[in-house]
Parts: structure tokens; C-alpha cells; sequence
């Protein structure tokens, strides 16, 4: 019983920066080592832990299942529409330089747009594949 307690207080403490570390990951992924891909990876492990330590209702009032079905599209969408720009106006597909007046303000953005992309789209994936392993028992 107390090693529960320990478990249950050290992810309420630790949960807080496990997410602050993965936007970092996210934000300086185009200027560092991390993107996208790691930054999803580390929030949908945060989900799991979560899910371990509390059960998986409490995972699941955090992530709800028609949200995280929700992520993984949405995060191809933006990635595909960001990519999308630059055919519009005539350029090719993922020259983010069309999205800014100043071409390189353009490519940073576009480079965000596309690693937030894969990060809603990996931290659904991770946290889909989560579950659908955790409901095979029951």
C-alpha cells in the first residue's frame, strides 16, 4: 500500500515535466536533435504512465478514445494541408517559403506546422495502440 502511495504522488509530481519536456523536444526540433516524432512519443508515454500508475479510466478521462481515433487523421491533415500550401501558389509541394512574406519566416512555420502535425498524429498513434493492447485481455 505505500509503495502505491510513492508511485501515485511521483507521477503527479513528475507528469508535469514529462509534457513540459516533450513541447521542449517539439520546439527545438528544427534547430536540435527532437521533432515531432520524439515529442509524440514522450506525450503519449506520459498517457501510458499515467495509465499504469492510475488505471485506465483515468488514462481514458484525460484521452478519451473518440479523441485519441481523433488525433491520429488530424495530425496527417495538417501535415498534408501545410504541404498543400505550397502547391496552391504555385510552388512545390511542402516549400513552406509561400507561407510568409519573408521566405524563411515561411519555411520556419511551415516546419512547425508539420512537426506539430506528427506529434498529434504519433501521440494518437501511441496512445491508440495503448489501449487497443490494453482492452485485448479483457
Amino acid at each position: 500500500m505505500k509503495l502505491n502511495v510513492v508511485l501515485r504522488v511521483g507521477t503527479k509530481l513528475i507528469l508535469p515535466f514529462i509534457l513540459l519536456f516533450a513541447f521542449y523536444v517539439q520546439f527545438h526540433g528544427e534547430s536540435g536533435p527532437g521533432g515531432g516524432f520524439q515529442a509524440g512519443v514522450i506525450a503519449g508515454g506520459a498517457i501510458i504512465l499515467l495509465a499504469i500508475v492510475f488505471g485506465l479510466d483515468a488514462a481514458r478521462r484525460i484521452a478519451p478514445q473518440w479523441l485519441v481515433q481523433r488525433m491520429v487523421p488530424l495530425g496527417v491533415l495538417i501535415y498534408a494541408c501545410t504541404g498543400l500550401a505550397g502547391l496552391i501558389f504555385g510552388k512545390n509541394y511542402l516549400d513552406y517559403s509561400v507561407l510568409s512574406q519573408n521566405p524563411a519566416h515561411g519555411r520556419e512555420l511551415g516546419i512547425f506546422l508539420v512537426e506539430t502535425g506528427v506529434l498529434i498524429t504519433v501521440s494518437g498513434t501511441i496512445t491508440a495502440l495503448f489501449y487497443a493492447f490494453v482492452e485485448r485481455g479483457r
